[in-house]
């Protein structure tokens, strides 16, 4: 009797919990929707609105541009270098070059612009943000009437998202112009089968999932660590472990878009 007790109590327990789940992310992604809106809103961006994002922009792209691009260059020419080695002593050249393009340009640099940006920018502005509400001034900028989603949310959005796009598009150039000298070296004898090398693999459905799975990454990266600031307001919540919900939560989103992105690309 007592385990039959105790067994409808983990039951009902772990039955709570989906819901409380469920309950969590559909508050996200209402709270997402609203911050979208609001994005394409013209009366949004005010002379006080544009100061901050452009500030956010600023603080989230410029300082990390540098040391990433260098890091994803040094990461680019080495698995050039190893692939085209490796292709030549088998006799796969022709290969080589394709392989790296899928591999670097079309899964590995947008996914580590946007967990780079995550980690670096977003997470901590979404920490910074739930520390800001839980000591009563978004509520106290709501009593004066200014709206916090767009004064402190808004701004740190677009902030994350300018910051994994920018990434993302530096390094992929950069990844391509490393990778055509890995081949080729400092000669435009390659430039004509590189490019239709290119071509072949960015064919027009390539390119559109491309551009939407990079967009939604800098959505998901951006929206999700805010959305989780702002809903989760628990008593004796600590900065680690609002960041590690909001980390769970975006990377479970980032590898569903990366699945459906792969399907999309390979089936």
């Amino acid at each position: 009797m007592t385990s039959l007790v105790s067994w409808r109590g983990a039951i009902a327990q772990f039955g709570r919990s989906i819901l409380q789940w469920m309950a969590g992310w559909v508050r996200i992604v209402h709270f997402g929707a609203i911050i979208l809106v609001l994005a394409v809103t013209p009366s949004t961006y005010g002379a006080a609105n544009r100061a901050a994002m452009a500030r956010h922009i600023y603080l989230d792209t410029v300082p990390v541009l540098l040391s990433f691009t260098v890091m994803t260059a040094v990461f680019s020419l080495v698995l050039s270098r190893i692939v085209v080695v490796t292709a030549l002593s088998y006799g796969l050249t022709r290969y080589a070059i394709e392989m790296v393009i899928r591999v670097l340009v079309l899964e590995l640099l947008p996914l580590a612009a946007a967990l780079f940006v995550a980690l670096r920018c977003t997470i901590p502005s979404g920490s910074e943000l739930a520390r800001l509400r839980r000591r009563g001034e978004i509520d106290a900028m709501a009593v004066t009437g200014v709206d916090p989603r767009v004064r402190e949310v808004l701004p740190r959005v677009m902030g994350g998202m300018v910051a994994t796009l920018t990434l993302a598009a530096v390094s992929s150039v950069g990844a391509m112009v490393l990778s055509y000298l890995a081949m080729y070296g400092f000669t435009l004898s390659g430039l004509v089968g590189y490019t239709r090398m290119f071509g072949q693999v960015f064919t027009p459905a390539v390119a559109i999932i491309f551009m939407f799975k990079t967009l939604f990454f800098s959505l998901t990266v951006s929206l999700v660590p805010m959305a989780s600031a702002m809903q989760d307001h628990r008593a004796g919540d600590h900065r680690t472990s609002a960041e590690l919900r909001a980390l769970v939560r975006m990377f479970a989103v980032v590898l569903a878009i990366e699945v459906v992105a792969l399907v999309g690309n390979y089936s």
